[in-house]
């Protein structure tokens, strides 16, 4: 009897601490599109990242620039406390602004190879701030760039060495020396012609009786500048589809299709290779490298996922090339259901840990899966994302929708995932046992005009997989809950901000925030 009491009372707090579905709302949008407006290839949006703190977000186009974006709504009014003393209604949700934007990548021809190397931004990672200044990192196919943004003051040249009375020639117009500042440029240099320097000055006889150099002022104007302080680069041979900051500040991770090395942030000139995949017969090629990512709190450990489903666990302390994995967390289809398909629907195109470390998260083309990373057995749950799309595999296949590579993201308190869709919409999952929230959302100022109305959940459990199947199959172009589907149309980027309920989506060259 108490046994049974025990396992009620479990229960009971069980279902008391799962939260009702969240409200989400739409907060902003930068670079909304107007309707009918043909939108640039290079304005489209290819990463997004909040770092650590939540302040600030970066974002990376296909153009090779990086946004960056900061919270104004906390700095703006002071803290909590401060606004309760001042009665002050504080804001609901986080709110950001435009803050600066720098010119990353340029596109690069391969000589040696005879390719083209495009500018898009793979991915952009945050790395700790100091002294004020802000330290990101960023990475094209090849080349991975380490950036320093900070404020500076302007400075001015206010008084020259020159008299209006020595200038001949060309044409120029005397002004005093002594005349009040000048405008002046970022670089501190004045705007004047300077050429006359070199012929157009006659010297007085016996010279100049003294030399004054050039008076520069510091203005009270401030600027943010952009610097790069080191390239990354001639370390990989394929391209780069993930880079990973280290939680000891120090070293980072990138990997491509075959290789994973480790940098220390200050040597841009060494790499060590950790991992290596490539067999020596490439025809025995079985599997690539989809995506990488650092242990938020371990230093020692890191998981990669590969093309054939598969998320590898391992730890640093075992070996310098880490050939053999700590765990493997693979989920293995049925031999009756498998098709043509199948490899190519398995392949995982993104991972992510959660805050705590305990969980990983992982996205393929049909679901997204949260893995225990002390049990490998077999997922804790799987949500069902685009189980409707499996009628339409072949189509899908004929215009390469099917390899497109969406993202994955968790709460900060790690009770909830999101994923993103086709049409331009995300989709977001309760993650707490016992939770059924399933939430679908458009990336457009009312989220909420798509709902899902059958939560697709299975935990622990692939027997859903089969049975669900065929939903949607009777129209090819209406999704499981009577949505049109527009394959042109993906949100492909997310991210979570760290500590609130707050969800920054790319649609095209749009970002849109929710919160709830």
């Amino acid at each position: 009897m108490s046994g049974d009491s025990d396992e009620d009372e479990g229960r009971a707090v069980a279902s008391s601490t799962i939260s009702p579905p969240l409200d989400w709302k739409f907060s902003q949008v930068f670079g909304e599109r107007m309707v009918g407006e043909e939108v640039q290839e290079v304005d489209i949006i290819s990463a997004i990242e909040f770092d650590k703190s939540g302040d600030h977000l970066a974002t990376g186009d296909r153009g090779g620039r990086v946004v960056l974006f900061e919270r104004t709504d906390a700095r703006t009014h002071g803290s909590r406390k401060d606004l309760e003393r001042q009665d002050y209604q504080f804001s609901r949700h986080a709110e950001f602004r435009y803050k600066t934007e720098f010119q990353s990548h340029e596109p690069e021809f391969d000589y040696l190879k005879s390719l083209e190397i495009e500018e898009k931004i793979n991915k952009v990672r945050w790395c700790q701030a100091a002294n004020g200044a802000l330290f990101l990192l960023s990475t094209n196919d090849k080349t991975i760039k380490y950036w320093k943004v900070q404020e500076k003051k302007v400075k001015q040249v206010s008084e020259m060495n020159l008299d209006a009375s020595m200038i001949v020639g060309n044409g120029c117009n005397g002004t005093s020396t002594t005349s009040g500042p000048r405008l002046g440029l970022s670089n501190g240099c004045a705007r004047s012609n300077f050429n006359y320097l070199s012929n157009d000055l006659s010297f007085p006889p016996g010279g100049f009786p003294s030399l004054r150099l050039p008076v520069v002022v510091t203005s009270q104007e401030k600027s943010l500048v952009a610097r790069c302080g080191r390239i990354y680069t001639h370390a990989h041979d394929y391209h780069i589809n993930s880079i990973s900051n280290n939680s000891d500040g120090e070293t980072f991770i990138s990997a491509d299709d075959l290789r994973i090395n480790l940098w220390n942030l200050e040597i841009s000139t060494q790499s060590f290779n950790i991992v290596d995949v490539k067999p020596t017969n490439m025809e025995d090629l079985t599997e690539v490298i989809t995506s990488a990512e650092f242990h938020p709190i371990q230093c020692n450990m890191l998981a990669y996922s590969s093309s054939k489903g598969s998320i590898r666990l391992i730890d640093l302390r075992q070996s310098a090339l880490c050939d053999s994995h700590s765990k493997l967390f693979e989920n293995h289809e049925a031999p009756a259901s498998r098709s043509f398909f199948t490899e190519i629907i398995a392949s995982i195109s993104d991972v992510k840990f959660a805050k705590d470390g305990r969980h990983i998260l992982s996205r393929d083309y049909m679901t997204l899966k949260l893995w225990d990373i002390n049990m490998d057995s077999t997922p804790v749950a799987t949500f069902q994302v685009h189980e409707y799309l499996r009628p339409k595999l072949c189509d899908l296949y004929e215009n390469d929708s099917i390899f497109d590579k969406f993202e994955c993201c968790l709460s900060g308190d790690g009770f909830r995932v999101a994923t993103g869709s086709y049409s331009n919409l995300f989709r977001v999952f309760g993650c707490v046992p016992g939770s059924d929230e399933a939430t679908i959302l458009e990336a457009s100022k009312n989220p909420m005009r798509k709902q899902v109305q059958n939560p697709t959940r299975t935990s622990r459990s692939l027997g859903s997989f089969t049975r669900g199947m065929r939903r949607g199959a009777e129209n090819p172009n209406v999704d499981a809950n009577g949505n049109t589907f527009d394959s042109t149309t993906k949100s492909l980027h997310l991210a979570w901000h760290p500590t609130e309920n707050l969800i920054a989506c790319a649609a095209a060259n749009s970002l849109y925030m929710y919160y709830a």
